[in-house]
């Protein structure tokens, strides 16, 4: 896993960062990729995209991203020298597009995948956004169809970093409707054909 950080400055505390996000446990059915980080916002800087896609197939279920900061200075929004800036996205059941509670459903699968990893955090904030599509005219034939897309940032506060990358893998799964597994099983494969 690469990253972008300052020519010439090396950081060891972002050095063990990398190390310990390579070292996240993830579900099978995440497949996790490196792309460019943001070049603005921090001296040091990860990105990772990831999709949700069932053992044996190419669907994608749900999708995502992952950046984690890195800035000794510690920025005062951040209440710390890391952040992590997510999004997370996955087509929903058209009958929950009215679904009032949806907002709050959605955040609190972000808090309960933290809670559940014993994480620290502070100045977390985000959006939990429905989009609903539906089809006219020519396109009529199509089905309504519902997004949600969850975006949200917090710092991290001491501990493993790769925990934050599980938790936030976690989340994902969870909008793409995967049933969550308990701590030592594994998921089984599909159904096959």
């Amino acid at each position: 896993m690469g990253s972008r950080s300052v020519t010439g400055d090396q950081s060891p505390e972002f050095a063990q960062a990398l190390s310990e996000l390579r070292g996240a446990r993830l579900r099978p059915e995440v497949r996790v990729t490196e792309v460019p980080a943001p070049q603005r916002i921090a001296p040091y800087a990860v990105a990772l995209t990831a999709e949700v896609a069932t053992a044996g197939s190419d669907e994608e279920l749900a999708s995502g991203r992952f950046v984690l900061l890195h800035d000794p200075s510690a920025p005062e929004p951040w209440d710390g020298v890391w952040r992590a800036v997510t999004f997370a996205r996955a087509e929903l059941e058209p009958e929950l597009s009215s679904d009032p509670m949806l907002g709050s459903v959605g955040w609190s699968w972000l808090v309960d995948a933290l809670e559940d990893h014993g994480l620290s955090y502070a100045a977390e904030a985000g959006t939990v956004t429905r989009v609903v599509s539906e089809s006219f005219a020519g396109l009529s034939d199509r089905p309504a169809s519902v997004e949600m897309e969850v975006r949200a940032s917090w710092t991290p506060l001491g501990g493993n970093l790769g925990d934050h990358l599980e938790a936030w893998s976690d989340l994902l799964c969870t909008i793409a409707g995967l049933p969550p597994l308990p701590e030592g099983v594994i998921a089984l494969p599909g159904q096959r054909r």
